[in-house]
């Protein structure tokens, strides 16, 4: 029996990865239908303190989560899947699109944690933007799963062969 070896380090890449999307999706999604409902009822003052309260930390998970999704999914991406799907166009286009849906999320995470003023009317409304980063978390989720199970590792469409002889 052929004994497979393991790369660890991309094992720990996937894990990471994989661990701060629940974090900070399942956090997203526990803050917006659970939290904030339970939290409107409070006194305004109460509202606003906890508020305050639950942003300062979370701040703390936002960032170091997009540290950790930057460069586990780049090791992902470029070191492990990159080499498995050279040449393979769909995969390539499905994980570019991936990529920039994440940095959407990163930007519009940053601008509901953050204290621009240019983005005041963003935090003046978390619960529809809340909404559009659970959307897009999903459709992140949904890409990766259908290049995970539909492309695994699939050969690239191989160039047509031109005959060069004349015969």
């Amino acid at each position: 029996m052929a004994q497979m070896e393991i790369d660890w380090m991309a094992v720990a890449a996937r894990w990471v990865h994989v661990g701060t999307a629940v974090v900070l999706v399942g956090g997203l999604v526990f803050m917006r239908f659970v939290l904030a409902p339970a939290a409107a009822q409070l006194a305004d003052d109460a509202h606003t303190k906890l508020r305050e309260l639950v942003i300062a930390r979370w701040k703390r998970f936002i960032h170091g989560g997009i540290a950790l999704f930057l460069i586990s999914g780049f090791y992902n991406y470029l070191v492990v899947q990159a080499p498995m799907h050279k040449g393979d166009k769909l995969y390539h286009a499905l994980m570019g699109t991936k990529i920039l849906l994440a940095l959407v999320v990163f930007f519009l995470s940053s601008a509901l944690i953050g204290r621009s003023k240019a983005f005041a009317g963003m935090r003046a409304n978390p619960k529809l933007w809340q909404g559009v980063i659970v959307s897009l978390a999903a459709l992140i989720i949904a890409i990766s799963g259908f290049a995970k199970v539909a492309l695994k590792e699939r050969p690239a469409t191989p160039a047509v062969a031109v005959d060069t002889s004349q015969g």
